[in-house]
């Protein structure tokens, strides 16, 4: 798969941003305005899961999450920033106790802090690292979790970015490809997507163009 295809394949929403070493592309419907189709000028409440294990000075998935609410917080936008590393979390037994409908069995950080906030929420953004090309345990385990809530999480927009060492054009495929699934079968409108290869430390993604897009996705809410 060369590049071009690969940005055809991941070219879901209003805007995707992928790096190599030709520069920035982006992706956007023809015609279309990034502010009015997401918000329509309001003020919306977005959440914001990070799932590295590093530190907030550390982690290149962190750095892309704090340019994306500097973004939206710059145009008024409400955020609430739930970090899914550092948090009491259980992954879903798939015991079938909340009926799809919550309450989950766990009553841990998930389901007292993130969930309120999830439920009312009009974006989720999903912030991660890329483990084995997927990915990291921590988000999946945020995301196995939506089955006690499933039905009231469906049709809200959603932004994805990830941040890989590795800088081949295929690096991100796999990731893009359940995310997509994701996006379906959640019902969600995907409003934005950032794929940073190539960023295997911190200041490789400071040193990117990357931070800028992530920032840009936020402020065009």
């Amino acid at each position: 798969m060369d590049r071009r295809d690969f940005l055809k394949m991941v070219g879901l929403g209003t805007m995707t941003l992928f790096l190599s070493g030709c520069g920035l592309s982006v992706l956007a419907k023809e015609g279309s305005s990034v502010a009015e189709k997401v918000s329509g000028g309001k003020k919306m409440k977005i959440v914001v899961i990070n799932s590295s294990p590093h530190t907030e000075e550390e982690s290149t998935s962190r750095y892309l999450s704090q340019k994306f609410v500097e973004g939206a917080k710059s145009v008024g936008h409400e955020v609430f920033v739930f970090d899914a590393a550092n948090e009491e979390t259980n992954p879903c037994r798939g015991c079938g106790a909340c009926g799809m409908d919550g309450p989950c069995i766990f009553n841990d950080a998930i389901e007292i802090k993130l969930m309120p906030k999830m439920l009312e929420a009009d974006l989720l953004c999903l912030v991660t690292p890329l483990y084995y090309y997927g990915m990291s345990a921590q988000l999946k385990t945020i995301i196995d979790r939506f089955y006690a809530r499933t039905e009231k999480l469906h049709r809200k927009k959603s932004v994805m970015m990830a941040t890989a060492w590795n800088s081949a054009d295929w690096t991100m495929e796999a990731l893009s490809i359940h995310y997509k699934t994701l996006v379906r079968y959640m019902e969600w409108e995907d409003v934005g997507q950032v794929w940073a290869i190539g960023c295997g430390y911190r200041s490789a993604v400071e040193n990117s163009e990357f931070g800028d897009a992530a920032h840009k996705i936020g402020a065009s809410l």
